[in-house]
């Protein structure tokens, strides 16, 4: 019996929530698995010339990255698979390898603290020039774009939640011929899929929303493009940055439930936000489903939806900002996002955060817990200062 999660036709026309949880399954049959096994191996038997698509040696592939790269590749309403790599910055390294010898990168201000931090890296050794703009200035975006090489999004950016017009962003780049890469890791493949938007390479950290459990570590990239993604392959194989089998299998299991954590943690969100804004020790919140954020127009435009993340300033210091993270019961002081559980932190407690972002900021990734007691957290910690 044929599994339809495997036949192209059905699933080109599924629902992404569909998608995530029929995608990349074994062939149906008596006692056949309903997931497919991890494979642990180092090589695989081999002789004479390899042929293509001949798996070789673990590190050119394996078994078990081969459903998560399908269901990846068809949330993104690509043709072909993702390509999973050992991390999110492993990936994002990959995808800055695109930027030619001298050539010059537009990007993000205000951009994921790993891709900033590496972007500065290869400039400082002579790679490639940058260029950082406001995305949500899209008049300085496209004047950036004179003479570009490569145009790197976020929307929402990270942590300050800005809102890209990515349709015209991205159609400006390819009518310069500039590469479009869009890092896709808040938005998720649910809410925006950059692909359909003209973007050429998607960035992932699936260690965010995609595996959603704060126990994987990796990262995918996403392309339609068979060349591009056979030069990227080549980078992942030479460089070493393959994934875990195991890692894989949980970021599997960890995507068959995203849409329904999604549904719950928006929700909160919204809720959060709202009573957020209206807090007296709160003077700012960023998150693009309030009416009156400056994303919220685009972003109602052109998402499926606002998102988990939301951005506050805590009382007028950072010692304010320290003081309700420290008072936190509940929610977990910690780095990262998309997790089950609600994680707060201070973003410019790390140095390397832009100067641009408050010294109270404090970035909220909301879980999917019961919302009144998320709340009941936050407004004692509120409280406290």
């Amino acid at each position: 019996m044929t599994n339809p999660a495997e036949s192209a036709a059905p699933a080109a026309s599924w629902d992404p929530k569909t998608l995530i949880v029929a995608g990349g399954r074994p062939a149906h049959g008596f006692d056949a698995p309903v997931n497919h096994p991890v494979t642990f191996t180092s090589t695989y038997h081999s002789q004479g010339i390899a042929a293509a698509g001949e798996k070789v040696y673990a590190r050119f592939s394996n078994p078990t990255w081969d459903p998560f790269e399908q269901v990846l590749g068809g949330l993104e309403r690509s043709t072909l698979p993702a390509l999973v790599f050992s991390s999110g910055m492993a990936a994002i390294a990959a995808a800055l390898s695109l930027v030619p010898e001298g050539g010059t990168m537009v990007l993000p201000a205000h951009s994921y603290n790993g891709t900033l931090g590496l972007a500065r890296e290869l400039e400082a050794a002579g790679r490639f020039t940058l260029r950082p703009v406001d995305v949500a200035d899209t008049d300085q975006v496209l004047a950036a774009l004179q003479g570009a090489d490569v145009l790197w999004l976020e929307s929402p950016t990270n942590p300050m939640l800005e809102v890209a017009d990515l349709p015209a962003l991205l159609a400006a780049a390819k009518a310069q011929d500039v590469l479009g890469i869009v890092d896709n890791t808040f938005a998720t493949p649910l809410l925006q899929r950059p692909l359909e938007l003209g973007a050429d390479l998607v960035v992932h950290s699936v260690t965010k929303y995609l595996s959603g459990h704060s126990d994987v570590i990796m990262g995918a990239l996403v392309t339609r493009d068979e060349a591009l993604r056979t030069r990227l392959h080549g980078y992942r194989t030479l460089h070493g940055a393959i994934a875990s089998p195991m890692d894989v299998f949980l970021a599997l299991r960890g995507v068959r439930t995203m849409a329904v954590r999604l549904e719950r943690s928006q929700a909160n969100s919204q809720i959060l936000a709202e009573r957020l804004a209206a807090h007296p020790k709160v003077s700012v919140v960023r998150y693009p489903g309030l009416e009156q954020d400056p994303g919220h127009a685009r972003a109602s435009e052109l998402m499926d939806g606002y998102g988990s993340v939301i951005a506050f300033e805590a009382g007028a210091t950072a010692g304010d900002a320290d003081a309700v993270v420290a008072g936190f019961s509940l929610i977990t002081a910690a780095t990262s996002l998309g997790g089950v559980e609600t994680l707060a932190e201070r973003r410019a407690r790390h140095a390397s955060e832009p100067a641009t972002v408050p010294p109270n900021l404090i970035r909220l990734s909301v879980g999917i817990e019961d919302v009144e007691d998320l709340w009941n957290d936050l407004s004692r910690a509120l409280e406290g200062i």
